[in-house]
């Protein structure tokens, strides 16, 4: 009988299972922490001990865990939510239609133009202002908008998810990575950005390389999609006929980027995130129901339906999230960086500065939290670069290629996971995608490593 891969659901509670088996085979242990300047505990290097007892999970908590995980990502649940509702009553004023044939117009003659500056375009916003969730209100237009152009699904979340994963990746900026991991290995909180910012366009080139030709296969040959004989999500099945753009259209579109620019600047500089984001979609709803004279009841009537499109997501994201917090609360997370450390003190810089990024991949499946995984591996990492001669700056380079990289692919991460269910894509099938292109990024990685210890990059 043939294998089929179970649902994405299904998928992400067999990995809850193997985490909660992994907590009675791994030993359990934990490193010293000590609180630093802002307040936020961090380990201490060389101070890793194996807890005298085991602590056997009650296999009861895999199911305890899951509420418990829903908890844990409201905020991202509900921001999902939110958006869905939102853009089913922009949607209703013919606003994304019409939007839709204006752009096929200008680029519907020119798919790699599309894929390659929009690329760019989240690559640099994720690299200065650490945007990842905000790109979640534009799946369902890249969706629609990919599938006019004869490409199909996988592209729009490739553009999206590619330019996430590049711009965290070479993060010059961002707030919730370089920001946090610079001082703890006693650096400037933006020093070595030239650097970053410099290869951020080849890498970009590099994920916009692998998306064009996937999407070249497809549009020649539809049949080799990934997505072929799947069907688009609600929203993202492009209207046979568009609607010409009228005033109130245009009206609707500023507003709605003048929320997101605001969002964004809130979030850049007031500390804002998912709960402001999300209450400025809310007034974009209303404002977007007045302008386009949408009864309360009506505008009420789709909201509830483009939230109901996006339960499935919402489910995904919760489970996901339950991964992470049974290998947390089985205390193997600190024994698994133990032991991926102790080899890179054995070898030379070269080899030790590429160990450091793949160490970095792997342990973004654990913790997907950039500043989580900052404040629980630099400590441990800046130290032993001093061993071995990696630079600090190195180490921290290292550090973002493999949380910023990994973000793409590993199913811990809530919102790679929201905006897959957004797009309608199972894992699998994302996981074919994208795992070249993972594989294409951490080459070019380990050349950049590489020179800059060769060059003493501090």
């Amino acid at each position: 009988m043939k294998f089929k891969m179970p649902h994405t659901l299904a998928l992400l509670f067999f990995l809850m299972i193997i985490a909660l088996v992994a907590t009675w085979i791994i030993p359990q242990g934990q490193f010293q922490t000590a609180v630093n300047e802002q307040g936020r505990d961090m380990v201490v290097p060389g101070s890793y001990e194996i807890n005298d007892e085991h602590n056997y999970l009650n296999p009861i908590f895999l199911f305890t865990a899951i509420p418990r995980a829903f908890a844990d990502a409201q905020a991202i649940i509900f921001f999902l939510f939110i958006i869905g509702g939102v853009l089913a009553i922009i949607r209703h004023t013919g606003t994304i239609d019409a939007l839709l044939g204006r752009l096929l117009e200008k680029m519907g003659s020119r798919p790699a133009s599309l894929i390659f500056i929009v690329i760019l375009v989240f690559a640099i916003a994720s690299s200065i202002m650490g945007a990842s969730a905000e790109y979640i209100p534009f799946i369902l237009i890249l969706v629609a908008m990919c599938r006019a152009m004869n490409l199909d699904s996988m592209t729009a979340v490739g553009i999206i998810v590619a330019g996430y994963g590049v711009g965290y990746g070479t993060a010059a900026f961002n707030q919730y990575t370089v920001v946090v991991a610079n001082p703890i290995a006693g650096l400037d909180p933006y020093s070595g950005w030239p650097l970053r910012m410099a290869i951020l366009f080849p890498f970009a080139m590099i994920a916009g390389h692998h998306v064009w030709k996937y999407a070249g296969k497809v549009k020649k040959d539809p049949s080799k999609s990934f997505m072929f004989n799947i069907d688009p999500p609600p929203g993202g099945e492009p209207p046979k006929e568009y609607p010409g753009l009228k005033w109130s259209h245009i009206a609707i579109v500023l507003g709605f980027l003048s929320a997101l620019g605001i969002a964004v600047w809130g979030i850049a500089t007031k500390g804002w995130y998912l709960y402001e984001l999300g209450a400025a979609f809310l007034i974009v709803g209303i404002f977007t129901a007045v302008i386009g004279k949408m009864g309360p009841s009506l505008m009420a009537e789709k909201f509830i339906s483009g939230a109901k499109d996006l339960v499935e997501t919402a489910l995904l994201v919760g489970v996901a999230r339950g991964i992470a917090l049974i290998m947390e609360d089985g205390e193997i997370l600190h024994t698994i960086v133990h032991a991926l450390s102790v080899p890179l003190s054995q070898v030379g810089p070269e080899i030790a500065g590429v160990g450091m990024m793949v160490m970095q991949t792997i342990l973004n499946l654990f913790i997907p939290s950039g500043s989580g995984q900052a404040f629980v591996t630099m400590p441990l990492m800046a130290p032993l670069g001093d061993l071995v001669g990696v630079p600090r700056q190195v180490a921290v380079l290292a550090f973002l290629f493999g949380d910023g990289f990994a973000n793409m692919l590993v199913p811990t991460n809530a919102v790679l996971m929201g905006i897959l269910g957004m797009a309608g894509i199972p894992y699998d099938k994302w996981f074919k995608f994208c795992l070249p292109l993972l594989l294409k990024l951490l080459a070019a990685a380990a050349v950049v490593i590489v020179i800059s210890i060769a060059f003493i990059y501090t």
